[in-house]
Parts: C-alpha cells; structure tokens; sequence
C-alpha cells in the first residue's frame, strides 16, 4: 500500500528517473557495441590478440563497481560522464567475448566453401560468419545490456540519477517503498529489455543464414 501511495505521489519523478536511467544504459551500451564487435572480429583474424584483449575486458568485469566510480571520479568527477564511462567498460567483455566466440564457431568448411566460390574475406563476414554468429553476438549484448541495466542503479551514487536515486534516498530514510520504487523499475526494464532483444535477434537472423546461394 505504501508502495502504491509513493509511485502514486511521485509518478513524474519516477518517469523521469526511468528516462535518466536509459539514456546512460543506452549510451554506455551503443558505445561497446560499435567498439566491441569490430575488436570480437579483429581478434579472430589477429589470434595473437585475442587473449591480452579479452583479458584486459575482463579485468573491468572484475573489479566492483562501487570501487570502480570511486577510482574514476578524481579523474572524471561525478555525473552521467563517469557513470557511463565505467557501464562502457563492464559492457565491453561479453560483447567481445560473444563476437570472437561465434566467429570462431562459424563451420571452416561453409567458409571454405565460399572461399572457393570467389568470394572476398569482407564477403564471407558479412554474408556468413556474421550471420551465423548473430545469435552468439546477441546473446552478449542482451547479457550486457541485463547487466548495466543493473548496475546503472549505483550511478545515483556520484550523481550520474536514473533509479538508483530511489534506492539510495530509501536506504538513507530507512524507506522501504522508496527502494522498491526503484529497485522494481529496475528489474521490470532489465526484463523487458532483454524480451525486445530476444525479438530482434530472432527478426535479423536470416532463416537462410550461412547458405551459399
């Protein structure tokens, strides 16, 4: 009932804070899929790239997220810059990792095939090994996407806003209608962002993927 009564009396904040908390999880994960798909690919023709890569992604997946702002915000400060910044940087791993992993599962003997038909190394992308791989591909995005959705929340923490403003401001007044008034947004977008996801994988992925015509 409380819970009813808050959302009620506070629906334009709530809209936009959910507005605030998109826009920085759609910026950071714009920004690693137009820089994580090309380095997924770049390390399947440069092998001896691909471990020092993935590694170095997987370093930013490691460290927490709280400590991470806290290193970033002497250089950056505080705001949406740095928040999106850091969301950037945890989207990154499963992007790249997903690329260069369905790349690298595409059948040798479809790409040979292709080879032998004439077609150039940016035909046999674009028209086999991206196609056969775009399920992997989207199973990254839709992790990293479920993941800065969540991890969004912490960017009310240096003053980046979204839900994580609820959250923070009801764990401070011991409000538990405030946390769960951002903390159920939170989890309903995450959720119905990874179903619109799902929807456009299934729409882009050609039935005829990886047939030699």
């Amino acid at each position: 009932m409380k819970l009813l009564n808050f959302l009620n009396n506070n629906l334009d904040t709530l809209f936009h804070l959910i507005i605030e908390h998109l826009q920085m999880t759609g910026t950071a994960l714009l920004i690693a899929i137009l820089i994580g798909v090309p380095l997924g690919i770049l390390i399947t023709r440069y092998r001896r790239l691909a471990e020092p890569i993935l590694a170095i992604a997987n370093v930013f997946q490691t460290i927490p997220s709280i400590a991470f702002f806290g290193i970033l915000i002497p250089i950056l400060g505080i705001g949406k810059q740095t928040a999106i910044l850091v969301l950037f940087l945890y989207a990154l791993l499963p992007i790249i990792k997903n690329t260069y992993t369905g790349i690298e599962g595409v059948s040798p003997s479809m790409v040979d095939a292709a080879r032998g038909m004439g077609m150039t190394d940016m035909q046999i992308l674009r028209m086999i090994e991206l196609p056969q791989a775009l399920s992997v591909i989207m199973a990254g995005i839709r992790v990293s996407t479920v993941i800065n959705i969540g991890t969004t929340t912490i960017a009310a923490y240096i003053g980046g806003g979204g839900l994580g403003e609820f959250i923070f401001k009801g764990i401070q007044l011991y409000r538990n209608e405030m946390i769960l008034a951002g903390a159920i947004p939170a989890a309903l977008l995450a959720i119905i962002a990874d179903k619109i996801l799902e929807y456009v994988e299934i729409k882009l992925t050609p039935r005829s993927a990886g047939k030699l015509k």
